[in-house]
Order: C-alpha cells, then structure tokens, then sequence
C-alpha cells in the first residue's frame, strides 16, 4: 500500500467529458477519486448524490472517497455505499452520534472517514480517532473548489498526527482546500498522507497528466 496518496476531486472536472476525465487521472496515475456531496444545507453548494458515484464506480476501478459535506448523513449512507462508495467521510458538525455513525459505516463494508472544519476545534474529533479509518482537516470552508488555502490548518493536521501516532492509528490523514505544489509540502511535513486536489489537477495549464505529476514529484 502507498505510504501517500493524490485523491483528484471531480469538483472541478469538466462533466461534460466526466468519463474522459475520470480514465485520464486514472491513466495518469492517481490513487484515489474524491466525490464531493453537498447539500446546500450544511454548505451553500448544491452538487451530487448516489447516481453520480455509481456512474464513477462503472467509469473507474479507483478507490471512490465520498466526502459527505450534508445534513443528517445517516439517511443516505446505505445508498452511497451500494453505488459504490469505498469510503464514507462524514463531518463531526452533522453527526450527533458519531460513534453509531461510524460503526454504520463500517457495517456496510465501507471505510469510515471523520472530518473536521477550519472553525471546528480538534478537540471535537479526538473522541473519535481510534475508531476511523480516515481522518479529513479541511483547509478551506467546504462548498466550492478554487478556494484560498488557510494556513491554520497545518497546525491542525500536526496535532492530529501526534494523536493517530499516540493511538498506533493507521488510518489516513486527508487534506482538502488549496492543495497543490505550494501547500502540500506544508502538509505533508505536518503529518497528512492523503492529499485531496481539485483545481491544481483538473484546471493545470499543461493539463491533467501534468498537473498529477507536478504533486506526485512531492510525495
């Protein structure tokens, strides 16, 4: 198993070509396709549901990571998961019973993932820790790809390291707003393996393949 993986987020892709692009990050090497739902509740954007992550499990073979940026995400797990999810990441702010939720997860042979917002204090995920396979600090407000980094979240993601260490954990340390060449060396010294890209892969100048490339060279 890779000690780092690039998750490209289907945010920015082109829907019109969204099959074409999805064989081109997979063709140019990346570990993961990272699907963003949101449900214009829990953050203003409104984008996909289950019918998007089927069409993306008959497109590629790659690990599908399905961050659900929604309210109430225990109404929808067990259809993410049967359109093929490989894994669940729900956000502490939406998820009074967190452990019942994780466990869900789980039940239905999916990873479970814990995340965190730049406004929401460590402290709300440590309960936690021990029992998720993936562990998500974002580094931007959720809703919408493009965003400016925050550079307080590297410190974040250092604390979250130490505690994972602490634990004998081996579940991912994900990062996801403003990754690309300049932030993920920052996150990477910080303690995070898994790196989410949208912009920095999808809207790359030189293209897709490059843009996988230049972040991969990083790792």
């Amino acid at each position: 198993m890779n000690k780092y993986v690039i998750s490209s987020s289907i945010l920015s892709a082109d829907f019109t070509r969204l099959g074409e692009q999805i064989a081109e990050v997979e063709a140019a090497g990346v570990d993961w396709l990272h699907v963003d739902v949101m449900d214009g509740h829990f953050v203003p954007n409104i984008t996909m549901g289950p019918f998007i992550v089927e069409w993306c499990r008959k497109a590629s073979k790659l690990p599908l990571d399905v961050h659900l940026m929604i309210e109430k995400p225990e109404r929808y797990l067990e259809a993410f998961a049967k359109a093929g999810a490989s894994g669940l990441t729900v956000h502490v702010e939406t998820c009074p019973d967190m452990h019942n939720t994780l466990k869900k997860i789980k039940s239905l042979g999916v990873k479970a993932g814990v995340v965190l917002n730049p406004a929401t204090p460590v402290s709300e995920v440590e309960p936690y820790l021990a029992e998720a396979d993936l562990v998500l600090v974002m580094s931007v407000n959720p809703g919408y790809s493009g965003q400016k980094f925050m550079p307080e979240s590297i410190a974040k993601v250092a604390h979250i390291r130490k505690r994972l260490d602490a634990l004998g954990s081996s579940a991912w340390l994900e990062v996801d707003g403003g990754i690309d060449t300049v932030t993920l060396p920052k996150m990477k010294a910080a303690g995070a393996t898994a790196y989410v890209a949208a912009t920095a892969i999808f809207k790359n100048p030189n293209g897709i393949e490059a843009g996988i490339r230049s972040l991969k060279s990083l790792l």
